[in-house]
Order: structure tokens, then C-alpha cells, then sequence
């Protein structure tokens, strides 16, 4: 399948630069897949979609501070590096800009030395294997030096770090935001949890997948980088009693889908405790076993996310549907609006 099939015209002003003040104010576009029917709302009325038995389904990874700003040792030349994953304790493994400049055994100081690291390996794409030099707590540390690695499409800067979490982010390592989760307020989850719906947790570390454009011609050229992910014993049960009890299982963004998806995938369609690497890419034509909705966010043209919705819902009812958020000046991407598909 070309990659172009997958490409729409997208207006720069609609890439929303900034969040909304409330959260939940955003806008939400309805797309009923068996109708072919297309509503326009606003994120709050998600509420009324959900029903007594549903299980939603958060990714609470928490971005990490991961952009940080050195200098190589030896020619004080500016670096700048984005942790992508923990390999092992102090080891991680980093995109490097330029990465030229950063060959096995080169030293780069960040914050007149509050930080150090060697380089230990060479990868592909930029990549670098780290390992990391510091006194106290590596998380502390981070937090004093690194920004939220917002995406290269948003231009503003970010006067609140939390607005790029979400409001129940708790497990660090992820370089980026899963989205579709941030349009969630604690006062809506708990209406929510009030009305009957069960609400579940996994957690998908957000990795290089995320900033890797799809640079072959056709999908099934394109490989997924792998990401780390966990699901506990205790949202296993919840989710296959929902699934017994005929309740709907509802996953907020495509990092939560792929979690899921990537367990349903390797135990034919029952949830179990997990936690390993997936590298799983969906796209059309394929056989959903763990979702039965998807709330998320306006995504890139031909990026790998469009390819997943278009898989849920069908291509050409989500390309008429990326049409029509155009015509209606939604706004893009991260800080933009949000989609439900049931």
C-alpha cells in the first residue's frame, strides 16, 4: 500500500501551537464507524458515550524532562540530546543532534558538569547508547537540566512543564506525551468513574516510533522502532471481566491501542499480566482482538498513527473525516483537538 494514500492537505495554522487553558474544552469529533455518521462536540460530552460497564483505558507514562543541552568535552561544540529509553541503570539510549560529532568514547558535559556522559556505541538514525555520570538522583538531576520534549511541529514555548502530562501520569520514561490523554481533567475521570465506568491503566514508554518519520514508499517497508510496555495482573482481570460482562473496552490513544492490541495479539484475545517490547504496526488491513473504541488525537499526514485509525475505522471514512476537521479549522496534533471512533 503507497504511503501516499495515507497524505491530505494540512493548513499550518491548524497545528495548535499551544494547550487550551481548561483541558477538556477542546473539541470532539464523533465518528460512528458502522453508521459512517460524523458529530461535532466538545471533549467534555465524551462522558456521554461511555456507558455503565465500559472500561476506559489510560496510558500513564510520564514524560520525562528528556531534551538536554551539553557540550562536547574536547571542542566545546554545542550538543543536544533526547533520551529515548533506560537500557540498563545509568545507559540509555539517545537521539543526538548532530550526531556526526559523537563518536564511541566522546565525552559531552551538561550544566557546567552536574551531568556527564560517554558515548558507548554508535546506532542508526542518530542514535547513541549513553552512559550517564552524576552525584544524587539521575530523575532529579534531569529535572534541573532537561526540557519536555515537545515535538519539532510546535513552535511556541511551554510555560508549564505539566501541561505536557497528563493529569495521572506516574511512571517515568517516555519521551513524549501520549496525547489523546491529555484532554482529560480529574474532575471528568471522576464523572466518569461516577457513571459506572471502570477505569484501567497500562503503561507504553513513548520512544524514537514517535519522532521517526515514515520514509519508505510503502507501508509494509516502514518498521516500528520498539517500546517498552507493562500491564498489571490488576488491569488484566478488570479488562477480560469487561469484556465477559459485554461492557465495552475503550483505549485512550494509539499508545494505549497498541499495548493492548500487542497482548490480545499474543495470548488470541485474552489479557494477561505483560510487560516486554512491541514493536506492532497497525495498519489497514487489520483484525482488532482488544479495542472496541478509540478516543485520540488529529494526526500527521502519513504517519503511522493515521495508518492505525484508518485501520479502526476505515480509510476512507477517516480521510472524509480529516476533510471535514480541515473544513472546520480543528485544531492538530498534540495540543490539538480530539477524536472518539466507536
Amino acid at each position: 500500500m503507497d504511503i501516499a494514500e495515507f497524505d491530505f492537505h494540512l493548513p499550518e495554522q491548524l497545528i495548535a501551537q499551544t494547550p487550551l487553558k481548561n483541558r477538556s474544552s477542546s473539541r470532539l469529533m464523533v465518528l460512528d464507524k458502522n453508521l459512517q455518521t460524523i458529530q461535532h462536540k466538545h471533549f467534555s460530552d465524551i462522558i456521554h458515550y461511555l456507558n455503565p460497564g465500559d472500561c476506559l483505558v489510560l496510558n500513564n507514562t510520564k514524560v520525562l524532562p528528556a531534551r538536554l543541552y551539553g557540550i562536547k568535552k574536547d571542542t566545546g561544540a554545542k550538543i543536544e540530546v533526547l533520551l529515548l529509553h533506560q537500557a540498563e541503570k545509568d545507559v540509555w539510549e539517545t537521539l543526538v543532534k548532530p550526531a556526526k560529532r559523537i563518536k564511541q568514547g566522546t565525552e559531552i558535559i551538561f550544566g557546567d558538569g552536574l551531568l556527564t556522559a560517554t558515548c558507548l556505541e554508535e546506532l542508526d538514525h542518530g542514535g547513541r547508547m549513553l552512559n550517564f555520570h552524576y552525584d544524587g538522583i539521575f530523575y532529579e538531576v534531569i529535572d534541573k537540566l532537561g526540557e519536555m520534549p515537545l515535538p519539532p511541529y510546535i513552535k511556541e514555548q511551554l510555560p508549564e512543564k505539566e501541561r505536557y502530562q497528563t493529569v495521572y501520569a506516574k511512571e517515568e520514561g517516555s519521551a513524549a506525551a501520549p496525547t489523546a490523554g491529555l484532554h482529560f481533567t480529574e474532575e471528568l475521570l471522576q464523572n466518569i468513574k461516577e457513571k459506572g465506568v471502570t477505569i484501567a491503566y497500562v503503561t507504553l514508554h513513548v520512544g524514537l516510533g514517535t519522532f521517526r518519520p515514515v520514509s519508505a514508499e510503502t507501508v509494509e517497508e516502514h518498521e516500528m522502532h520498539k517500546e517498552f510496555y507493562s500491564l498489571s495482573a490488576e488491569t488484566a482481570k478488570v479488562l477480560n471481566e469487561t469484556r465477559r460482562n459485554g461492557g465495552k473496552i475503550i483505549a485512550v490513544g494509539t499508545t494505549s491501542t497498541r499495548t493492548l492490541e500487542t497482548i490480545a495479539r499474543d495470548y488470541d484475545g485474552i489479557f494477561t499480566e505483560s510487560r516486554g517490547w512491541t514493536d506492532i504496526f497497525i495498519y489497514p488491513p487489520y483484525r482488532f482482538r482488544a479495542i472496541d473504541g478509540l478516543i485520540t488525537n488529529f494526526h500527521l499526514p502519513k504517519s503511522t498513527l493515521i495508518m492505525l485509525v484508518s485501520a479502526f475505522a476505515g480509510k476512507e471514512f477517516i480521510m472524509k473525516a480529516y476533510e471535514e476537521a480541515v473544513k472546520e479549522k480543528y485544531r492538530f496534533f498534540s495540543f490539538g483537538d480530539a477524536m472518539l471512533i466507536i
